[in-house]
């Protein structure tokens, strides 16, 4: 079953809404923050290519790889599939990263055919490739695919918010994490909306390291 799909600001409100109602924390977050950004993108090879090439560099140099990569003619998975290892790092590709590209490329992956599968499917089906982790696969369920109810127990940034805005004594680990989260089910990734705007006010306000 793939479960409730956000397409919209709106999602975002009727999720923020659910969550403020079950865990009054999140309204104080609300008052903070204001609205949480709704940070969809289209999926497809595109999404994966370019968290695989925004891996261990800035936003800024990311942008420019990517575009260097487009400008080339290596937007395409049989493009990229064809390249030459020299061609492709001439972009400003790592080997390493010349290598995941090239595997996603290969990967045969059915990014049409995700859109119909459960969470789990998903990530099983990309799990496997590599230079692709559960982190990068839970970024793509929450804003390639739009899933409403997917966490990221393994991120920073969401950890280091909930540290803060539930007064525990260290970043929440995995386990403690998960059970933490499964109180805002069906409304997960809304809840890492407002951990991650959280996060960054936090930030901001207080130079919280990540």
């Amino acid at each position: 079953m793939v479960g409730r799909i956000i397409t919209c600001d709106e999602d975002i409100a009727e999720g923020t809404a659910w969550l403020c109602a079950c865990e009054p924390r999140f309204a104080q977050v609300c008052a903070q923050t204001g609205p949480w950004p709704l940070r969809r993108r289209d999926d497809g090879f595109a999404a994966l290519r370019d968290a695989i090439i925004g891996q261990q560099v800035s936003v800024a140099a990311a942008n420019a790889i990517k575009g260097r990569v487009i400008e080339a003619g290596f937007g395409a998975p049989d493009a990229i599939a064809a390249g030459s290892e020299d061609d492709l790092r001439a972009c400003g590709l790592s080997r390493q990263k010349v290598r995941y590209l090239q595997a996603l490329a290969g990967s045969g992956v059915d990014f049409t055919a995700l859109r119909n599968l459960p969470d789990e499917e998903v990530v099983a089906q990309l799990l496997p490739i590599p230079g692709i982790g559960r982190w990068t696969v839970e970024m793509y369920l929450m804003f390639a695919l739009g899933r409403a109810d997917v966490f990221a127990v393994d991120d920073l940034a969401l950890a280091e918010a909930a540290r803060l805005l539930f007064d525990l004594p260290e970043r929440p680990k995995r386990k403690e994490f998960n059970a933490l989260s499964a109180a805002w089910s069906p409304w997960r990734a809304v809840a890492a909306r407002g951990l991650w705007a959280y996060y960054a006010a936090c930030k901001n306000r207080e130079g919280v390291a990540p």
